[in-house]
């Protein structure tokens, strides 16, 4: 077995084939070593230049603007890397036209920079603004002033990003997890820069996915934009009938035997139709793709059924909080119970591996007190890579700009707010490991960690604004920090310059500030209008907040056992896979058997699909596979992110125009 490194792009095939693989017990260094020797290319193209930047930050203000649509419509965002990718690529190249030749191409790394500026401004600043700050407004009935709405969205972004330092070089450089989405970045940027018949060929491969993913995302979503023009004055009979005649579902909805119960529904026991999911599938892997499925599998086949007959036999008894909320149709949410245990599985298994790490962790910080002479390979590397002691000189002005904000803004006191600052690190662990195995941040879940904690502390037990506020600013960090490792992933398969794209990312967090702050008071004027989303999203953090500021009691008790049981497991599973390697291929992934009790059934099937293509694919054809499966996976990815983007910006600016 080889050790995963990247490849060129362009025309180096025959370069790429005569380097020498690495063993498979090879060390951090040698890793690093290896990667600086043969793949690095940030000291040969330009990167970070104003135009990147000033592309980046252009496309983050619109993409931001479509994450929050979607995040108050639909309870979801989008990664937008991949779509920033293309977008700044055809936008480009028409300036050029138009230019008549007088603008030079923006070369393969600019473009990659530039991305890492979209991806931070559009994606990882808006997230928690339609989620927490939603839930507040519903609460408080009053929108926050803007100052400490901007500090608030700034201070998150920023911890994430400076607490995602000491997690590049473990999680990519040496753990070489997949990022999928990452990946599919660098292999859409290679494919869209190509050169030689292999690189044209898996150029064209994707291109031929990314078809398929447009067509078939535009068919799945862009009935959200017919029903946005339903209430404006375009409204047309024609345009409301055509998503009956064409379209493909959200989802299947499972009937019959593969329903498990004799009356009513659970959310998301179904197959759907995503080839988004598929492709990050493809990319993953059986491990942990298999690992999710038998979760989901385990949550809605076993567990849940057999819970929802003990809430029935308990019915009745004083005390008795039931696991599931149902409704008198029969229909219920597994997931809503069962992520207690997704999430504190994922949790204690990150601190495990962390901790069972120590030794590569102590190495990396060996740079807080090393200064690179430029002398050697390993201090060239050094020079190059992101500083751990960046972590230390980011973490004093954003952590004290959080606690203060949190104080000022909020009333939460100080201890309180560095306990908030400490949970961000946490969480920020938790989404990069989770982010970088399965493609998925759960940002959601691992806010009600920190809204369960803050239930129970002292100071702010019973208050909903401190539940609330603190546990969106650990998400939004948690959120920040997974985006920039998803897009130095990128960098790092194309030998971009980690440093440079550091400073895109950050310099991304300011253009998303200046969007998200006022698109959310454009887009959501008063209580009213937020309302009117019914936004699932913003629903589901206020009823935990309700929920847990009455006090820990009324989290039903078979909660907390999974709490218990997750966190043992969380632990059990790394120590096995250290103590035996050799078990480690017939124990499941304790961030993919996490993330099934987070996310709901029809995710894990979906992902499992693509990872099932690609072992059968390997089977049958092994060199088509290794040649094309990620190309493949990539446009599948790229393609379905793109029309999400388009639809949810069109519905954007439809909501805008006809709410004047």
């Amino acid at each position: 077995m080889e050790i995963n490194v990247p490849s060129d792009a362009g025309d180096d095939a025959g370069h790429q084939s005569s380097i020498l693989p690495l063993r498979v017990d090879a060390t951090p260094e040698e890793k690093d070593l290896h990667w600086f020797s043969h793949y690095y290319q940030g000291d040969k193209q330009k990167q970070l230049t104003l135009r990147a930047v000033l592309m980046g930050g252009i496309l983050g203000l619109f993409m931001a603007m479509s994450n929050l649509y979607t995040t108050l419509k639909l309870g979801w965002s989008f990664g937008v890397v991949v779509t920033a990718c293309v977008l700044s690529f055809v936008i480009w190249n028409m300036l050029r036209i138009l230019s008549r030749g007088k603008l030079s191409q923006m070369s393969l790394l600019e473009n990659n920079c530039m991305a890492s500026t979209a991806s931070a401004a559009g994606y990882s600043t808006g997230a928690t603004v339609g989620t927490a700050v939603g839930a507040l407004l519903l609460v408080q009935g009053q929108h926050l002033q803007w100052p400490a709405l901007a500090g608030w969205v700034f201070f998150s972004a920023g911890l994430g990003v400076f607490f995602a330092i000491p997690m590049k070089r473990q999680m990519i450089n040496h753990e070489q997890l997949p990022f999928p989405t990452g990946t599919a970045a660098a292999e859409t940027l290679r494919s869209l820069y190509s050169h030689g018949k292999e690189a044209l060929h898996k150029a064209y491969g994707l291109l031929a996915a990314l078809g398929l993913g447009l067509g078939v995302g535009l068919l799945r979503t862009y009935g959200t934009l017919i029903e946005q023009l339903a209430h404006t004055r375009w409204k047309q009979a024609w345009l409301e009938r055509l998503p009956s005649w064409l379209h493909i579902p959200e989802e299947i909805a499972f009937g019959g035997f593969l329903n498990p119960l004799a009356r009513g529904h659970m959310a998301g026991l179904a197959l759907e139709p995503s080839l988004l999911l598929i492709g990050a599938g493809m990319i993953i892997g059986m491990r942990v793709c298999l690992s999710m499925l038998a979760g989901s599998v385990l949550l809605y086949y076993v567990v849940a059924p057999a819970m929802l007959a003990h809430d029935a036999a308990q019915a009745g008894v004083p005390g008795y909080v039931p696991a599931f909320a149902v409704s008198g149709a029969g229909n219920f949410n597994p997931v809503r119970w069962g992520l207690w245990g997704g999430t504190s599985l994922m949790v204690f298994a990150s601190l495990t591996t962390l901790a069972l790490d120590w030794k590569t962790v102590a190495r990396a910080f060996h740079s807080v007190r090393h200064r690179p002479t430029g002398s050697t390979q390993d201090d060239r590397l050094a020079a190059i890579e992101v500083p751990d002691s960046w972590l230390i000189y980011g973490l004093a002005p954003f952590g004290i700009g959080m606690v203060v904000v949190l104080w000022l803004a909020f009333h939460v006191s100080i201890p309180l707010g560095i306990v908030g600052v400490f949970m961000a690190a946490v969480v920020s662990l938790v989404c990069c490991r989770v982010t970088g195995e399965t493609d998925t941040t759960p940002t959601g879940p691992m806010g009600k960690v920190t809204q369960l904690l803050y239930a129970v502390l002292p100071g702010s037990a019973g208050n909903t604004v401190t539940n609330l506020i603190t546990a969106g600013a650990t998400s939004g960090a948690g959120m920040g920090s997974a985006d920039l490792l998803t897009d130095l992933k990128s960098g790092y398969l194309l030998g971009a310059n980690p440093r440079k794209q550091f400073w895109a990312q950050f310099i991304g967090v300011f253009f998303g500030v200046i969007a998200i702050v006022p698109g959310w008071y454009l887009m959501v004027p008063n209580k009213e209008a937020l309302e009117r989303f019914n936004p699932p999203a913003v629903n589901m953090w206020k009823a935990v907040a309700d929920l847990l500021t009455q006090g820990i009691r009324m989290l039903p008790a078979s909660a907390v056992w999974l709490i218990v049981i997750g966190s043992l497991m969380g632990v059990l599973l790394p120590v096995c896979e250290r103590l035996v390697p050799q078990s480690r291929r017939w124990l499941p992934s304790s961030m993919g058997l996490g993330l099934s009790w987070v996310i709901v059934f029809q995710n894990s099937l979906s992902f499992a699909i693509g990872a099932t293509i690609v072992w059968l694919w390997t089977k049958v054809n092994r060199s088509s596979a290794e040649t094309f499966s990620v190309p493949v996976a990539s446009g599948f990815i790229a393609g379905e992110s793109l029309i999400a983007a388009f639809v949810a910006i069109a519905c954007t600016l439809v909501g805008i125009l006809a709410s004047r």
